[in-house]
């Protein structure tokens, strides 16, 4: 498969740019240090001090590399503040001891000693006061500006990330939305209700509270990532009351609901009610042949068995997989993100029917006390 990827440039793939940012950073700091940015300049790179300068460059940025990659990985981040500052110690002293010979290489370039030229020896005290000066000033300096640079970057892709989730989350609150709210099963249903009033007002009044029961449930009840079962199995059989009311007469509906579980039981909502509706929208519309949707669920403790089917034309079943709404595709997308190796789906599509099988691992959920007082 050919790599889709846009090939980075060999300067950035190996992060060259590392190199001109220390030797500026170096510059700016020494200019800062000596006030002359001419002085700087002429002592860094045009004179025989280029080899201590390369010194007070390399050395300070292997300790800001060693500490972000790490040190900080390692400890830091682990909560092992202790051995953290212990071992970040170390580096600015090692660094600082590493920077002391740039000082002998320039006098040797320069055809003196260290001695003549810095005042300085090769003996332990010599290399500890050259050291505790501008050596470790440089150190601590780069190793502040890395952590700065760092916590910046991470804060910025933090942000980006944030935002993407963010925009991620509304724009799929908002297609959850749109599929809560059918205006066709809205409007039906509520058109199903008004003749009702007249012809059978017990009936009426008896619809009209499941419609209220479902758009509670739409609401307020299916905005957590689990909620009990129960509460999805009652949506599921006012949805289908209300469906039988503006079904045709001779559209026969079978539902088989173990009641037999325990009320801790949670699932994810509208997982079984897409396949419900799937059902209604595409049963058979058959005159003379017999019209039926078929709807089972059971409990074997947490191992749950949904069984949904329904008749179908010679036109109906063709696209039942790939129907508006959420779509049964979407619903095995959802299925892999929710349950991960914990359900099997089974979907037959054949000439004069459709049915679809769901066995999933349900998981306890602990319910709110408070929100069993509200409902």
């Amino acid at each position: 498969m050919p790599d889709l990827q846009p090939k980075q440039h060999w300067f950035i793939r190996y992060k060259l740019y590392h190199i001109p940012f220390w030797m500026l950073y170096n510059y700016v700091f020494w200019a800062l240090y000596t006030g002359s940015a001419y002085e700087a300049a002429h002592e860094m790179y045009f004179s025989v001090l280029w080899a201590k300068s390369f010194f007070y460059t390399i050395f300070p940025a292997f300790a800001v590399y060693f500490n972000l990659y790490f040190l900080i990985p390692r400890y830091l981040q682990k909560g092992q503040y202790g051995l953290y500052i212990f071992f970040l110690v170390l580096v600015i002293i090692a660094s600082s001891f590493l920077i002391v010979p740039g000082y002998f290489v320039s006098a040797w370039l320069a055809g003196t000693n260290a001695k003549k030229m810095w005042g300085m020896t090769w003996d332990l005290n010599s290399f500890y006061n050259a050291a505790k000066t501008e050596p470790v000033k440089s150190t601590v300096a780069a190793i502040t500006l890395g952590m700065s640079i760092k916590l910046t970057k991470n804060w910025i892709e933090t942000q980006r990330r944030q935002q993407a989730l963010e925009k991620e989350k509304l724009e799929t609150e908002l297609k959850f939305l749109k599929y809560q709210f059918n205006p066709h099963f809205l409007f039906n249903s509520i058109n199903s209700i008004f003749f009702l009033i007249h012809k059978n007002p017990d009936m009426a009044s008896a619809s009209l509270a499941k419609f209220s029961e479902l758009l509670r449930h739409q609401l307020y009840e299916c905005n957590d990532e689990q909620i009990p079962l129960s509460k999805e199995v009652t949506y599921l059989e006012n949805f289908i009351e209300l469906e039988k009311l503006r079904q045709n007469p001779n559209l026969q509906v079978n539902v088989n609901i173990d009641e037999g579980y325990s009320s801790g039981i949670g699932i994810a909502p509208f997982v079984l009610m897409t396949f419900v509706e799937n059902a209604f929208k595409h049963v058979s519309k058959h005159k003379t042949e017999p019209n039926w949707i078929n709807i089972d669920l059971s409990l074997t403790g947490i191992q749950l068995s949904f069984t949904v089917s329904n008749s179908a034309g010679k036109n109906e079943s063709r696209d039942v997989v790939n129907y508006g709404g959420i779509g049964l595709k979407n619903v095995q997308r959802r299925l892999d993100l929710v349950y991960p190796d914990q359900y099997k789906l089974d979907i037959q599509d054949n000439a004069d029917s459709f049915s679809i099988k769901l066995e999933l691992q349900l998981t306890a959920i602990t319910i709110n006390p408070s929100v069993q007082l509200i409902s």
